[in-house]
């Protein structure tokens, strides 16, 4: 009784931290940072051809969505500048997140009163602007998450932005085409700029962050450099300026960590790579197995949209208690272990339940390791240059995901034209066929893709010197 007890007290301490002011505040701000994201790419596609533009011009407008990959390009701005008479008021972060927020909300007004079957242009525009400013506070709020709390509370205020933006993401997408459908595009476009209050709301009622006052590695040397070459007054400055800006977060990041960032970046990079690559056939399975459209809405966009929602809850709590690199252990292997099961799914045919097996499985896993690699990115910033190498982190983790994502179509038709494996498959589950046998390597091959992750969190963990769970200090936050 007594361990239960304890159990029960350690779970309620740990399931606790999501009462937390800041933590709630994150729900909402992550609503705000996933609300433009669907309106930029599946909403706005659906308007477009609906009001009959063509698949290729939709296909160049998604184009836009660049900003979110190239953000880091403009983060160290966000790091450095202060904007007039905002940031003295409420604080740098909160006030980029206003006026990121405030951008947001105006473009959506500006596309709100655009008609497609008038001109695509002024459409186009708006979008950019929509995109930019979204990605702009994307920056600015992950900045906020990891500087207003510690890397112990990490863990939650990841699956509270990943709740919120979730939420968000309903909202603005079968949302919005409720709206569009009952009412208008006008309206449901209206509709997603009122909700974007919702964000600046709690970036008003956010804690304000004191401003981090760090020393700058080879900053002094930067100044030796300029005072050598005779620079003075605002040319001195600016040469400063620019080293603080661009040049000083990767000179930080590699000059604490030494060799070992290669590693960090490594796992970084790899460690979604079995959810990215096997994410771009998913769909292509439900469809090859026969599942109807409105059984793939049913159990992969409603039920598996709670599903990551539920192991993003459960990621931060066992950041809590475990610690962020244990925590990353369980999330690689899990995604890994899940990706199997997509391969047990292609030979069950149309069987909706060992559908809904594997999708509850995969999102759960891809929620809780989603979770642990934000928080670790998150403790590994530099409260000087938190959005300039946040923002690098992010573009790092997707790249490769993306890169070989691009592959994966190629490499199911590869393994479905080798005749004898094919045969070897279908004879072992006879509801396999010439179109779905390739699937079952892929998949295989995408879980086995985790394992280079696997290995680096090994290592990092037998490095461990500090507090279990945590970070060793060659790898922790400066």
């Amino acid at each position: 009784m007594t361990e239960k007890r304890s159990f029960a007290a350690r779970f309620a301490s740990a399931i606790s931290i999501y009462g937390e002011r800041r933590v709630l505040i994150m729900l909402l701000l992550g609503f705000s940072s996933g609300l433009p994201f669907m309106l930029v790419f599946g909403t706005m596609s659906a308007w477009l051809r609906e009001a009959g533009v063509s698949r290729t011009e939709i296909g160049l407008m998604s184009y836009v969505g660049l900003a979110y990959t190239i953000k880091f390009l403009w983060a160290p701005l966000i790091d450095q500048i202060r904007l007039p008479w905002l940031a003295s008021r409420l604080g740098k972060r909160r006030a980029w997140m206003i006026v990121a927020q405030a951008l947001v909300a105006l473009a959506l007004v500006g596309i709100s009163f655009c008609d497609p079957h008038v001109a695509l242009t002024p459409i186009a525009l708006f979008a950019v602007m929509l995109a930019f400013a979204s990605a702009t506070q994307d920056i600015s709020v992950d900045a906020w998450r990891i500087e207003a709390a510690s890397d112990e509370k990490q863990g939650a205020m990841a699956a509270a932005y990943q709740l919120g933006y979730r939420l968000a993401i309903i909202a603005s997408g079968a949302g919005a085409l409720y709206l569009a459908q009952f009412v208008s595009w006008h309206a449901a476009y209206l509709a997603m700029a009122a909700l974007m209050c919702i964000g600046i709301g709690a970036a008003l009622a956010a804690p304000r962050l004191a401003d981090a006052q760090l020393a700058v590695l080879g900053e002094a040397a930067v100044k030796a450099f300029a005072g050598r070459f005779a620079l003075h007054g605002p040319l001195k400055d600016a040469v400063t300026w620019i080293y603080r800006a661009a040049v000083a977060p990767f000179v930080d990041f590699f000059g604490h960590r030494g060799w070992q960032a290669l590693v960090i970046l490594a796992l970084i990079g790899l460690y979604r790579l079995p959810d990215f690559v096997m994410g771009v056939m998913a769909n292509p399975l439900y469809i090859d197995l026969g599942f109807s459209l409105a059984t793939i809405a049913t159990v992969v966009k409603v039920f598996g949209v709670w599903m990551t929602i539920a192991g993003a809850i459960v990621g931060g709590v066992s950041i809590a208690r475990l610690g962020i690199l244990r925590s990353l252990l369980i999330g690689a292997s899990a995604v890994s272990l899940t990706n199997f099961l997509f391969a047990w799914l292609a030979t069950r045919g149309g069987d909706v339940s060992a559908l809904t097996i594997a999708i509850g499985a995969e999102n759960f896993s891809g929620g809780f390791a989603a979770t642990s690699l934000i928080a670790y990115m998150s403790s590994l910033t530099n409260h000087e240059f938190t959005a300039t190498q946040y923002a690098l982190f992010s573009s790092a983790y997707a790249l490769p995901g993306k890169l070989l994502g691009g592959m994966s179509g190629i490499m199911v038709d590869w393994y479905g034209a080798q005749g004898t494996l094919r045969d070897v498959l279908i004879g072992y589950a006879p509801t396999l066929t010439a179109k779905t046998a390739g699937y079952v390597p892929f998949f295989v091959t995408t879980g086995l893709l985790g394992l280079p992750a696997i290995l680096l969190i090994f290592y990092l963990l037998r490095r461990e010197t500090g507090t279990p769970g945590q970070v060793e200090s060659t790898a922790a936050a400066s």
